[in-house]
Formats: C-alpha cells, structure tokens, sequence
C-alpha cells in the first residue's frame, strides 16, 4: 500500500523540481526528503525521479502516480476534515429510537436542545416498543435508544410471570437512568371510585380493564399488578394509543393504567388519580451498545436528555389524589 507521507513529498518534490526546495516546504531535511522518495521507489519498484542540470523531474512513472496523487491525497484530507468534523460535533449523524410516549415528551425536548448546540449534526428517531428496539440497538442500527422498564422491587404474582421482554438491564447494554415514570388510574368521571380517598388497587377487583395490546411490556405488568392484589383483571379493550384508552374510559367501558409520560394531554371526563401506597412505576433510560465506542454526538445528547428528563420531572403533569 502506498504511503501517504510519501505521496506528499514527491508531489512537493515534482512541483518545486528541487529536494532542498521540497525540504523547505514540508519542513524536513533534504536527507528526509530523499529517503522519502527512495521508500517510495522501492514500493513501487520503478524510478519515479530523474536528475537535470538544474534538478529533478518526473519520469514516465513518476508523472503516471503523480496523475492520481492529488486526487488521493484530496481524498484523504476530506475524510480528516469530515472526522474532525465529527469529533467536533460539527457533523456526522446521529440514529435514534424511543418507546411512543418518551418519543412525545422527553424526545422533543432533547433533540430541540441539541439542534441549538449542534446543528451540524445530522439525527434520526424510529419508534417502537422497548422488546422491538433493543435488538436493534445491539445489532447496531441505532446508536442510542430510550427504553423502560419495571422495577425489581414491583408486585409479582405466583406462579412466576411469563419471560419478561427484552431488557435494558442485559451486559450487552449500558444503561443511563433518566426518570421514574408513575402509572395512574383513570376511571370515567362520574366512576364510583373517581372521589374516594387513598385508592388501592385491590378496589377495581371486579371492574373492566382496557389496556395496552396482551404482548405489551406496560400490559403485562399491569396482569402482574392485579396478580399481586389477589384478582384476575377483566380486559374488555385493548389499545396502543393512550388517547384511544382515554376515549374508552371516558365511554365508561372499563378503567385504565396510564404512565404519567402519556398524560400531557387529559380529557375533562375521566379522573386520574393516584394509587396507595405505591403505585406501579416504569424506570425511562437511554440505553446504548456496550461493546462499541458511543457514536460522538451520543455523550452530548445523553446530556440533553437528563436535562429534557429534569425539566419534565420539574414541570410535568404530577396526577396526585
């Protein structure tokens, strides 16, 4: 393989027709220079410079390689330019996924924040479920992903629950917790149970449930709460859009869990209120590859992202009781 080094000395020897001359401008010595030319002679196994009276010039070879030099080394010094680019954050591109109800919140937030700060740099967001994206971040197609998942400390029922989905908290990803998300109840408004104080679960024993679609993470865990609380839920409708759950509830056709990231928006006819004494919670975190250097764009928007997470947690929908 050619040197580039070399390249760059016969292309100044060429134009300047002097080793000295040469020398000077690449800051070598002539001695330096010579050596250069002579490695590179031998790579190629032809002459590439003749003596003159005055100096040295191409031969037929030389001029031949030298035909290609600029364009190579032009080459070359794009993809330093572009890699310093992206070191700097000046450019390059960054692949990212989330769950639904983050991609509405936290995402908007995070991306807004390092557009201001980054505008070089070229993003992308696919959405899907926490079991849909992390096989994907590992086989490489994202370079960062929000995902979520349930506490170790949350009800279980016995027998032991169906194998979880995939997990963030697998080797093969580095994890970076962002923020507790709380599920609510909601319950039409005019629902029995809408005013009373302090709601526990075990209360619903014998309503109708709506949630997500059965395979679902936020589905699952809901069965497993209810497991917990000594009942089977009744699940007359599911859906995978929380406004869709809310027009259910509101219809007064069952009741709902819903993390607190899908209630930006409320209807006027149903309740959200807090369960006792601790309610169901999702732990939001921005995962990415353990065994892969970050993509450099990833440590700046993992910052936006704790700040977009801080924000929210300062400023968003709190549905106490």
């Amino acid at each position: 393989m050619l040197n580039v080094a070399r390249l760059r000395a016969l292309k100044e020897v060429a134009a300047r027709g002097t080793l000295s001359a040469a020398a000077d401008a690449l800051d070598y010595t002539q001695s330096a220079v010579s050596q250069q030319i002579a490695a590179l002679e031998s790579e190629v196994g032809l002459a590439l410079l003749e003596r003159h009276a005055r100096g040295v010039r191409p031969t037929a070879a030389g001029r031949a390689l030298l035909a290609h030099t600029d364009g190579v080394l032009a080459r070359i010094e794009a993809a330093e330019a572009e890699l310093a680019a992206i070191a700097g954050l000046r450019g390059g591109r960054l692949r990212m996924a989330s769950f639904p109800t983050a991609g509405a919140t936290l995402m908007p937030l995070a991306i807004a924040m390092f557009k201001t700060l980054h505008p070089g740099v070229e993003l992308s967001l696919a959405e899907g479920e926490p079991q849909e994206i992390a096989p994907r971040l590992l086989a490489g197609e994202f370079d960062l992903a929000l995902l979520f998942e349930f506490g170790e400390h949350e009800p279980r029922p016995a027998p032991a629950p169906a194998p979880a989905p995939a997990r963030a908290r697998d080797h093969a990803l580095e994890r970076v917790a962002l923020l507790r998300d709380p599920m609510y109840l909601a319950l039409p408004r005019r629902h029995r149970l809408a005013g009373a104080p302090a709601l526990r679960l075990e209360q619903l024993r014998g309503e109708a449930w709506i949630q997500t679609s059965r395979s679902s993470p936020c589905a699952r865990h809901v069965v497993r709460c209810c497991h917990a609380a000594g009942f089977e839920p009744n699940v007359s409708f599911e859906s995978d859009d929380y406004q869709t759950i809310q027009g259910l509830v509101a219809a007064e056709v069952g009741v709902a869990l819903i993390p607190e990231l899908a209630l930006s928006v409320v209807r006027d006819d149903i309740a959200i209120r807090a369960l006792h004494p601790h309610p169901p919670v999702r732990e939001v975190i921005a995962a990415a590859p353990a065994d892969a250097r970050l993509a450099p764009a990833a440590p700046a928007m993992l910052d936006m992202l704790r700040q977009a997470a801080a924000r929210y947690e300062a400023v968003g929908v709190r549905r106490a009781a």
